[in-house]
């Protein structure tokens, strides 16, 4: 039996293979290598002492994920692979939604012909929009999100509503607050393609020289500071995270279940308060500019999780410095790959 893992050599996905094999699974990952690279396959297998199967290609090619079906018994998926730039999508939605949508629909059109169950949708609190009461839990209304990436999230999660309703499905809904860190063994973290749309790396290379200057996107929201508050969550916790619901599914006598849990500290930061604590854990400094709104963020969104403590018997466990210390020793171990 075995796990498919789409994206799996992106940010979370890595993690996560990782912990799956930790844990005794088979892993088969599909990646088209469009926001990673290949020695991240060799560092998977170096942290975790298992080489997983890897398939390079795009999963909107039907006919190639067929053959990755017809090869591998494969007993559940965790779909990561997705466009996720909150800026990007605003400018490029078609791309966003063509992505997004049909390598979702190609894997469950799979699912459906060969009887398969036990699937974990990669989605995000974007799907909540901005929420009118903090902390947010799973039974917040979810609003008409703030950007095309947030609306793919949330038809994919209307997909899978279907899916389950009609063909008595498993499926699980993991909706992430805002990963952060790096592994351990400095070996996988976060790597943005050209210039990066997330916060960390982009205070990560200002830091080390690569960046002039780090672009904070706004200082007149309604916050501590002025700045946009998210919920920063270690990527290895919430790797483990996808482990339990993996777990849960298939353990489960039910023919259908809909489960549904946010995946976050609990705690809001803000990007003020993230820069400081960055530059007070690794001792450096990250010069930074004001500048206007970015179009598609919202506020401010942290997690109430509850329910997957709960249910799953997870929760967040490493703090916002530690998960920033691991960033540094990530950008250290990348500056000796280039040099």
């Amino acid at each position: 039996m075995a796990i498919l893992v789409t994206g799996g050599l992106g940010y979370i996905g890595s993690h996560t293979v990782v912990e799956l094999l930790n844990n005794n699974f088979e892993v088969v990952i599909i990646d088209d290598l469009s926001n990673t690279e290949k020695f991240i396959l060799e560092n998977i297998e170096k942290v975790s002492s298992k080489k997983p199967i890897f398939y390079p290609f795009d999963l909107k090619r039907k006919e190639l994920l067929k053959q990755v079906f017809d090869a591998h018994n494969i007993e559940g998926c965790i779909h990561f692979a997705a466009f996720k730039a909150v800026g990007e999508s605003q400018v490029k939605p078609i791309e966003y939604y063509e992505n997004n949508l049909f390598s979702l629909i190609n894997l469950l059109q799979e699912f459906r012909e060969r009887n398969i169950s036990n699937f974990i949708f990669s989605s995000s609190c974007t799907v909540y929009g901005q929420a009118d009461k903090m902390p947010i839990d799973e039974e917040t209304e979810l609003k008409l999100p703030e950007s095309s990436y947030g609306k793919t999230k949330q038809m994919g999660e209307e997909i899978l509503r279907d899916f389950v309703a009609a063909y008595k499905k498993r499926v699980s809904l993991l909706r992430y607050f805002n990963p952060i860190g790096a592994h351990p063994s400095a070996k996988l973290g976060e790597l943005p393609i050209g210039i990066p749309n997330n916060l960390i790396p982009f205070v990560m290379q200002t830091a080390a020289g690569i960046r002039e200057k780090l672009s904070i996107w706004g200082d007149d929201y309604p916050t501590v500071d002025g700045t946009a508050v998210r919920d920063y969550i270690y990527v290895v916790d919430l790797a483990k995270a996808h482990v339990k619901a993996l777990q849960k599914l298939i353990n489960s006598t039910e023919e259908k279940v809909i489960d549904i849990y946010n995946l976050g500290t609990g705690k809001g930061s803000s990007v003020l308060e993230v820069v400081h604590a960055f530059e007070k854990a690794n001792e450096v400094k990250v010069p930074y500019e004001i500048k206007d709104r970015r179009a598609g963020d919202i506020t401010i969104a942290y997690a109430n999780a509850d329910k997957a403590e709960k249910e799953l018997g997870w929760k967040s466990e490493t703090s916002l410095e530690e998960a920033l210390r691991t960033v540094w020793q990530w950008q250290k171990y990348l500056e000796t790959r280039i040099n």
